[in-house]
Parts: structure tokens; sequence; C-alpha cells
């Protein structure tokens, strides 16, 4: 008996693995439910709707069972309860565990259709327009969103590239590590408005002119071959990989673990895909954990 009691405290006496938390919120109809089954399926333990105040709770809990990756859906359906989540939060950080907030964005026009098709009220909707119940949330999310580690605007994205979003964001596990996506775009799809650093490419001449290259896209070697060779080019890459070093280092100082760069050209076809596979490629190199898509290839 007393030789079975010395193994049981050595084992009571082991540091239990670090708990990452993530919070799921944003506006109701932009896909928290999407983005929270993507991170069910890559192994994480999902929450959904748990009220803040049970934050503190839960965190013992999953620390008990050793579960160290933790996704909590939180939504405004209850009012009271969602101004409990700086306090939350707050208890979250005395026990431990800083959580990550995965913010989930959409335009006003596309909520509305999006809540119209499957016949369902907003939370905060009331009796009134469904709009005004879209304008109480951003209200009432507007200082959680300033403050979110990853806000993805989902106006323009089906569920399976937002899927491919949130597993680019969240399935790297090396925490040690700033989280970056680099993502192309067209301006005139509209420049994007989750992103952290936007930068313009337009100023290298367009592949779009050269009748061989404009079929093909920014990840053909020859299109890549031509923007990435032009004289402008490597300056350019060497200062955004520069300030992105910089910028990374502050980020993680100050509790920020993911950063979108977005980089852009006309219709997101050749030259912000080369320049953004290029970028993901050095800032690999450089040992960040780097995930690139591509909002528009295929739009023009």
């Amino acid at each position: 008996m007393g030789g079975m009691s010395e193994p049981r405290r050595a084992a009571q006496s082991e540091p239990r693995p670090p708990i990452r938390l993530l919070v799921i919120t944003g506006m109701s109809g932009a896909g928290r439910r999407t983005a929270g089954h993507t991170l069910e399926d890559l192994g994480w333990f999902l929450v959904d709707n748990l009220p803040p105040s049970l934050l503190p709770e839960l965190i013992e809990v999953c620390r008990d069972r050793d579960f160290e990756r933790v996704a909590v859906v939180l939504d405004v359906r209850s009012r009271s309860e969602f101004d409990q989540l700086p306090e939350a939060f707050e208890a979250a950080g005395a026990a431990g565990v800083v959580p990550e907030v995965l913010f989930l964005e959409a335009s006003d026009e596309v909520i509305v259709r999006r809540q119209e098709s499957v016949r369902r009220p907003l939370p905060l909707q009331g009796t009134g327009p469904m709009l005004d119940g879209v304008h109480r949330e951003r209200r009432m999310l507007a200082d959680l969103r300033a403050t979110a580690d990853v806000v993805v605007d989902t106006t323009a994205t089906n569920v399976h590239q937002l899927a491919a979003r949130v597993a680019k964001a969240f399935a790297d596990e090396d925490q040690g590590k700033l989280r970056v996506t680099v993502m192309s775009f067209g301006f005139k799809h509209g420049a994007p408005i989750d992103a952290d650093l936007v930068f313009d490419v337009r100023f290298l001449p367009n592949p779009h002119w050269v009748p061989t290259l404009r079929p093909q896209t920014g990840l053909s070697q020859q299109v890549s071959a031509y923007v990435l060779g032009q004289p402008d080019a490597e300056p350019f890459l060497a200062h955004l990989a520069a300030i992105v070093e910089l910028m990374g280092a502050g980020y993680l100082r100050e509790g920020k673990r993911h950063a979108t760069i977005a980089i852009g050209c006309t219709g997101g076809k050749h030259r912000s895909i080369a320049v953004a596979e290029e970028v993901g490629r050095r800032l690999t190199s450089a040992g960040l954990s780097v995930g690139v898509v591509h909002r528009d290839l295929g739009r023009e």
C-alpha cells in the first residue's frame, strides 16, 4: 500500500498541458457554426453557445480531462450573459489561459439574405425589421471585433472556403510562432476588410497584357517568373518581409498571435497570386507559421 502512494503523488505533481482556448463569435449568419465544426474536425473540443460566465468552469473541466484545444461558440442570444464576457476573459487569464478570439463578419445585405433563406429571426431583432437586429448586433460586438485575434469576412465566401480559411489559421499547434495568413485579392472585387496589412502590387507590369500569360494564373511558373522577375519586385518583397518581421515580434509581445496580410492587384488572378505565394515561402523560411489563400481566384 505504502509503495503505491509515491507514484501517485509523483503523477499528481506533473505539470498539466497548457490549454488553448478559442472563442468563436461574430455576426449571426456569418458562419460561426461552420467555423466550429471545422475546428471539431481538426480535433478541437467544441462547446456551442456556452454562457460566458461559465468559461472559468470550462477551463477547470478541460484541465481535469487533459483537453489541450478548446473552441467555444458564443453569440449575443443572451445579452446579459454576453455583457459578462470581459470579466470572463479576465478570470480565464487569472487561471493562466489567454483566450483567442475568431470574429466572423459579413455585410448587412448578406446577413439578411442568409437569415431569410433559413427563415430564422436574428437574436436581437425583436418585433422590428431584420436590419434593425443586424445594427444592434454590430453595435454590441464592436469592441470585441476591434480586439479579435482573427477577423474573417464571409460576405463573398462559401462554407468550403470558410472551412479552409479557419483550418489554415488554427490547424497549427505551435503557439510560439506568429500565425500568418497571406491573402491575394483583386481590387475590382473590393479590398478585404479582415486584413491587418494591405499591399498593392498594381505597380508591377500586368501579365494580362501578355497574350501567352493572360489565360494562366499567378500559380503558373511562367506568370510567377514574369512577375517576380520585374526590377521592382525584389526590393518590394524584401521590404515587405522586413515589415512583417518587425511587426510580428511586436504582435507576439502584445499577445496577438494571428495576422492577415492581403496583397492585391486589379483582378486577383496574376500579380497578387504570384507575390502572395512568394511572400508565403519567404515568411515560412523565416520561421513563421504561414497559410496562403487566394480569395478571388476563379472570379475573373
